[in-house]
């Protein structure tokens, strides 16, 4: 790599360090989406800060930290020189230290566009569904996500439903940077497809299982869990597909106290999963979206109590 440069090109050279090259534009906002934009398999999951999964080291060039205290750096990290790349801000020409692999590479190279809002509905009391619109066709696979960026917001977010719900009207634009995630639909394997959602964590699995219950013959067990009886939206969604209460079962899960008129399943939803799993879960196919500590007890129950192989459980990390 020649000497860095700094603020004199519209594009900066990236260098991997025992790897590959890239080339991102001086405008991107981070060194993340820049490499995922070319092709690169930069290890990431939340793309917000949260997870540390993208921490790099810096050998030669100049950066912005967006964040500096970003909860995925811990104190070791910073001692160490550790870097966010979704929180770095290219300043020049840079020489990096990361560990890429092929798992990490997008499927679906992501790209930043103006969307509009053209409807909204309420699903539930805190829960609403919206749609945007784009001037030309964009792809994604089912499951994944997409970070926004809002109006007198800094940064982008990985969802922001209340100012979306609150403040954004019908036909305001802003603009969607997508697809990313790893946990979309495997629509080449055959195995029965374990869906678990908790809360907003039901858009991405009613994404699978849409595409799922359309595309592919297996079975599909669908748990969703909400705080109360009146959250329980999902039977809205997925009842019109095919195979539903037969092929596509669902399974409503309510954690907190009732009235006394649901007589259904009680507790976290990750629980009545695993009892009604039981020992069949190494022969399933996993995907679930949910709060951290929903995510963190699946992987328990799954890779620590089941031994689950890992290519079998599809999740993305938010925190």
């Amino acid at each position: 790599m020649t000497a860095p440069q700094s603020g004199l090109s519209d594009r900066y050279q990236i260098d991997i360090e025992n790897g590959t090259s890239f080339f991102a534009e001086a405008k991107e906002d981070s060194l993340l989406r820049a490499a995922l934009r070319a092709g690169t398999g930069f290890p990431h999951e939340c793309s917000v800060g949260g997870c540390g999964a993208c921490r790099f080291e810096l050998l030669e060039g100049e950066i912005e930290e967006l964040w500096p205290q970003a909860p995925g750096l811990s104190e070791r990290d910073r001692r160490r020189g550790k870097k966010l790349a979704c929180q770095s801000r290219l300043l020049s020409d840079c020489r990096i230290r990361v560990r890429c692999e092929e798992s990490y590479v997008p499927v679906l190279p992501p790209q930043r566009r103006p969307f509009v809002l053209t409807h909204r509905q309420m699903l539930t009391q805190d829960m609403a569904e919206l749609s945007f619109e784009a001037a030309e066709p964009v792809s994604f696979l089912p499951g994944q996500y997409a970070l926004l960026y809002l109006p007198d917001v800094a940064g982008p977010r990985a969802y922001s439903m209340s100012y979306l719900v609150e403040q954004l009207a019908i036909g305001d634009t802003i603009t969607i940077d997508g697809p990313y995630g790893h946990a979309y639909l495997r629509e080449q394997v055959h195995r029965p497809i374990v869906c678990i959602a908790g809360g907003s964590g039901l858009a991405p699995m009613l994404s699978v299982a849409r595409r799922a219950a359309m595309a592919m013959d297996t079975p599909i067990d669908f748990f969703f869990g909400g705080r109360t009886v009146e959250a329980l939206c999902a039977e809205t969604k997925l009842a019109g597909l095919p195979g539903y209460g037969e092929r596509l079962r669902l399974h409503n899960v309510v954690s907190g106290a009732s009235d006394g008129s649901w007589s259904g399943a009680t507790g976290w939803v990750h629980e009545e999963a695993e009892k009604l799993i039981g020992d069949s879960a190494a022969d399933r196919e996993f995907y679930f979206a949910g709060p951290p500590p929903m995510i963190e007890a699946v992987q328990e129950w799954l890779m620590l109590r089941r031994q689950v192989p890992f290519e079998q459980i599809h999740f993305d990390r938010f925190v």
